[in-house]
């Protein structure tokens, strides 16, 4: 008898311990995520003093976890929610919030709208685009970052969002034309293929040149394109690959 009671006080002992240990845990993955929370307010709070002035973006941004689209061995590196590009190996960044707000905001998506974005990277800016009700397709030239991006973008609900590993050049033809087109590295020139595949009346927005870069915004009005050079930046050069 008094073994039984020795095994059945153990079981008890255990199961507390457990049970501690999973509150414990808990409550740390609680602190962690509120801690991630506050960094979001902090980012999106400086987004607002930079001149971000669409709040559709800002509460995206606020709500998808721009950390969880980084790859685990790059959070030290640099702070997910800074005012900075982070990187996600193979030479490629995600980038800095505010441009990627800016540019989100240069677009004026609509829900419902059909966005192309060239260079998927971690994902982060098609779950934004996605976060404001568009149907993004989206191209990755790096096939270990385009198997990221689908699972990121997959893991935080985003599993509507297409994904294909091939060379931004080209497009994607097959779901043309696009209401709007955002390249997220840098081609020394205009890719006539995006141009080709940009509807009438839409928008596109992409890093222009090699060293000095620029942001230009073009839109396609009777069947033209207009150019309009905007703010100067540096973004990973656009790969081009047979």
């Amino acid at each position: 008898m008094k073994r039984v009671l020795y095994y059945l006080g153990l079981v008890l002992l255990l199961s507390g311990l457990l049970l501690v240990s999973c509150y414990e845990k808990r409550s740390t993955d609680k602190e962690r995520e509120n801690n991630w929370a506050e960094k979001r307010a902090t980012m999106v709070h400086q987004l607002r003093v930079y001149g971000i002035e669409d709040e559709r973006i800002l509460k995206a941004m606020n709500s998808i976890q721009r950390h969880k689209f980084i790859p685990e061995r790059y959070l030290g590196i640099a702070a997910p929610y800074g005012d900075h590009p982070c990187p996600i190996g193979h030479g490629q960044t995600i980038s800095q919030p505010y441009i990627v707000a800016y540019m989100t905001e240069k677009l004026h998506i609509q829900p419902g709208g059909k966005i192309l974005e060239i260079g998927t990277g971690s994902g982060y800016q098609a779950a934004v685009l996605a976060e404001l009700g568009a149907a993004v397709y989206s191209i990755e030239i790096v096939p270990e970052l385009a198997d990221h991006a689908r699972k990121a973008l997959s893991a935080q609900g985003y599993e509507k969002v297409n994904v294909l590993t091939g060379n931004g050049y080209e497009g994607w033809p097959e779901y043309s034309p696009f209401d709007d087109i955002i390249v997220t590295c840098a081609p020394e020139h205009i890719p006539q293929a995006l141009v080709n595949q940009l509807r009438e009346g839409g928008r596109m927005i992409l890093p222009l040149g090699v060293g000095v870069q620029r942001l230009v915004i073009l839109r396609k009005i009777s069947g033209r394109i207009e150019k309009v050079d905007d703010l100067p930046v540096r973004f990973v050069p656009m790969v081009r690959r047979p």
